[in-house]
């Protein structure tokens, strides 16, 4: 009986291990606990994508899913099995150590990935880098040589697994060497604690390099561990701003950060234009100063020497500064005046600039001028550069610096021709051949947006054909040469502006893949309860208090009911369901627009409240907040200027679908009423909402308008299916997502 009893246990037992073998290992009874701990956590992994159904999806290429599939499965088996097997960890208590190793590897993934801090492609590499540091450890070595090899996220998931390695220490001093490599930016904030190590002071100078303005910020406290690291450091343009931490008014000199390094500029230099700041300070000079300096630092980014100052990007750069004080000098103070008739009232704010200087002030002042400030600073412009103005000899003397920029704001405000019949016919050409080339060399689509509206804004067609045959000889340029990017890019370009064409019959929903760019169906707008919601963003500034009551008062009691709430407005029509809310324009000097908006959008989110029509009700600074603020997926968006390719591409990137109505200037209450109006009725009616029918019919109300200035400001106006740049971002992410 004993015998028979002692038999069965061992049988089980057998049995037992059978479940945890493959062809060649069995587990112990002693281990299978680790064991499972390894699985479940394989399985945790496996449930990261949403779905339990042993495929690891980090994204939509298949071969790379199954490629970490792979690494989660086959390859955490082999481990398992590697440390069974290993003669290298003999005892039962090290392989558990081991085990948990891995478990704690595989976790680390995970929760990284979860708090989006990796990019879950990264698993082969990170396993393969896990097996060498651990025969590393297993053989009582030090796992530098494995963690120095390795990227960022690897090696600090990796070097924290395997805290007790004899190499820990300076493993993470490599891990914090390739962070500061990956975010120099980030150098100040967390150098502390490496105050003392050998490298601290070349980390300084990276920073420096990479951000001055922070490193101003940091050495202005000298008794700090970070102040006292940069005023010990004897690298030049370290000392030098250290020196200007202490200087007052320095974010005044940082522009010129270059030059006072090389010596070409001094501080008592700039100081003559600075003052204190506030008494002295030489506007017009240090603008002229500035302008002079981009011209030169832009010549220096351009071949043969490609180099790229260090003032030139970031906070407090030269061009951030540049177009701060275009804004604040001169484009703010000629559109304040805008209804001032006298222009040597007007205009009185540029009267010092030269060509040069009012071609800068323009450019940066895109988001911002209002067409008539642009018309007139323009023509100005021309004006001093007689009496026989050369454009090429312009270009020539800022080295082309933003003329991208210049021949699409010259193209959307109809000065174009006016512009290049100022140089001979093949030196315009040429010009033009140079707009449409190298879209493809720009790290984002900003130029190749540019092009985009540009098109739709040129009213000459033998020019319009021009450019089209100039994108077709790029695409076939890039074809040639295997370029995939620059083939998408003015491929899209060449559907985009072949479309634009009504003669030629191209739709692009089937050749691009994009919905319908000229009509919007009704229940499409419609959400789950049947309700067609609208938000209307309203600014508390004086134009927004003015244009606010006119907006309710736009609704007859008749067909809408109105409900007026503390900080908004609900307007509910009668028929066709359509939910309108406005915030109101409460005082923006108090913040108080800013918090009923905020109110407003946690209320619509509470009550499921999906607005599917954004209206922007502001100037075009106030866009990045009303984005900000947008739920997402709206199906159309009533903007005033849109402000330029960055929030065009935030909007989209926020609602990929969107419709958008846009205009080259400021948005015109006596136009945007109209529209408005239209969109609602339209909404009402339950009928399909068709672009050209509504641009047709808003064209002969506004063409009869006695009003000049109505009639100037709707020509202005963009509708979806002319927005070339927001079809062509469309389409772009579309190609490129794959989808």
């Amino acid at each position: 009986m004993r015998y028979f009893y002692l038999f069965a246990v061992c049988f089980l037992a057998a049995l037992d291990s059978f479940a945890y073998r493959d062809t060649t290992v069995i587990i112990p009874l002693q281990r299978r606990y680790f064991h499972d701990k390894v699985l479940n956590e394989q399985k945790l992994c496996d449930k990261a994508d949403g779905k339990i159904d042993s495929t690891i999806r980090v994204g939509k290429n298949e071969a790379i899913n199954a490629h970490v599939t792979d690494a989660m499965f086959r390859k955490v088996k082999e481990l398992q099995n590697w440390i069974e097997l290993s003669n290298d960890i003999k005892n039962n208590n090290d392989k558990i150590r081991y085990l948990a190793y891995l478990e704690n590897m595989l976790r680390a993934y995970r929760l990284n990935w979860r708090r989006h801090d990796i990019n879950p492609i990264i698993f082969p590499s990170l396993i393969e880098n896990f097996e060498s540091v651990m025969k590393f450890n297993a053989l009582g070595q030090s796992m530098v040589p494995a963690i120095q090899s390795a990227q960022y996220d690897v090696a600090r998931i990796n070097t924290e697994v395997f805290s007790d390695n004899i190499g820990y220490k300076e493993a993470k001093d490599i891990v914090y060497l390739k962070f500061c490599a990956l975010y120099p930016d980030k150098i100040l904030q967390t150098i502390k604690p490496y105050a003392e190590k050998p490298f601290a002071d070349s980390l300084i100078v990276v920073a420096s390099q990479h951000n001055p303005v922070q490193l101003y910020s940091y050495a202005q406290s000298t008794n700090s561990v970070e102040g006292r690291l940069i005023h010990r450091n004897d690298n030049s343009l370290v000392k030098t701003v250290a020196q200007l931490s202490q200087t007052p008014n320095a974010l005044f000199y940082f522009p010129f950060l270059d030059d006072i390094l090389s010596g070409k500029k001094t501080i008592d230099s700039i100081k003559k234009f600075v003052g204190n700041g506030e008494n002295q300070y030489d506007s017009v000079g240090y603008f002229k100063l500035l302008v002079k300096t981009e011209i030169e630092y832009y010549k220096r980014m351009a071949p043969p020497q490609k180099d790229t100052p260090i003032a030139m990007f970031g906070a407090n750069g030269l061009r951030e500064v540049l177009k701060v004080k275009a804004l604040q000098h001169f484009i703010n103070p000629i559109n304040m005046l805008h209804e001032q008739n006298n222009l040597a009232i007007r205009m009185k704010a540029i009267d010092p600039l030269t060509p040069q200087e009012l071609y800068y002030m323009m450019v940066m002042g895109e988001n911002d001028i209002y067409t008539s400030s642009y018309k007139h600073s323009f023509n100005r412009m021309l004006q001093l550069m007689a009496p026989k103005p050369s454009g090429d000899s312009l270009l020539l003397s800022v080295h082309f610096d933003y003329f991208r920029k210049f021949i699409k704001m010259a193209a959307n405000f109809n000065k174009l021709d006016t512009f290049l019949k100022t140089m001979p016919p093949d030196k315009s050409q040429l010009l033009m051949r140079a707009f449409v080339s190298r879209l493809d060399n720009s790290d984002n689509l900003e130029d190749a947006v540019d092009v985009a509206d540009a098109y739709s804004s040129i009213g000459d067609k033998t020019l319009q054909q021009n450019v089209l045959e100039y994108v077709q000889e790029n695409e076939q340029k890039c074809i040639a040469d295997g370029n995939e990017r620059g083939q998408v890019i003015y491929g899209l370009l060449k559907s985009i502006f072949l479309s634009a064409d009504t003669t030629n019959h191209i739709d692009l929903t089937n050749v691009l893949g994009i919905p319908s760019i000229y009509e919007v169906a009704n229940n499409n707008m419609r959400d789950d309860s049947g309700r067609i919601v609208q938000q209307v963003f309203w600014y508390g500034d004086e134009d927004g208090k003015l244009y606010f009551p006119a907006f309710i008062n736009s609704f007859s009691p008749k067909e809408w009911k109105i409900t007026p709430k503390k900080e908004w407005v609900e307007i509910n029509s009668l028929k066709g369901n359509v939910w309108i809310y406005a915030n109101r324009p409460l005082d923006n000097d108090a913040n108080l627009d800013d918090s009923a908006q905020i109110h407003l959008n946690k209320y619509m989110d509470e009550k499921g409240l999906h607005p599917a029509v954004i209206v922007h009700r502001g100037h075009s600074y106030w866009l990045p907040r009303t984005i900000k603020r947008m739920a997402g997926d709206a199906k159309i968006v009533v903007l005033g200027s849109c402000g330029g390719y960055k929030n065009l591409n935030d909007i989209i990137d926020s609602n990929p679908d969107a419709h958008i109505i846009s205009t080259k200037e400021i948005g015109a209450g006596e136009i945007n009423r109209p529209i408005l109006n239209y969109l609602n009725q339209s909404f009402e009616s339950g009928s399909t909402l068709a672009w050209r029918t509504m641009w047709q019919s808003l064209t002969k109300l506004f063409s009869a308008d006695p009003n000049k200035a109505v009639r100037e400001s709707w020509e202005n106006y963009v509708p979806p299916y002319k927005n070339l740049g927001a079809i062509f971002i469309k389409a772009y992410n579309k190609k490129m997502s794959g989808e």
